[in-house]
């Protein structure tokens, strides 16, 4: 569903998300590791994009990969 164009960008984004961005790349990892194809594994990587931009647009702040949110128990 939605624009083809921007779902072929976000996938092709998902490649050098998996290799630059840690969260990213530990979810790419994890599905992977569960045996599950390398394709699932970079939609997945796509959701986490996308959430991730909506998040700073939403909020107006910087990218910070070290952020962690006070709703997630570690």
């Amino acid at each position: 569903m939605g624009n083809q164009k921007l779902r072929n960008l976000l996938f092709m984004c998902s490649f050098k998300a998996c290799k630059y961005n840690k969260a990213c790349r530990e979810i790419y990892e994890r599905i992977v590791a569960k045996g599950k194809s390398k394709k699932l594994a970079l939609i997945a990587v796509c959701n986490k994009l996308l959430k991730q931009v909506f998040a700073i647009a939403k909020s107006g702040l910087i990218y910070d990969d070290s952020y962690r949110s006070t709703l997630v128990k570690n």
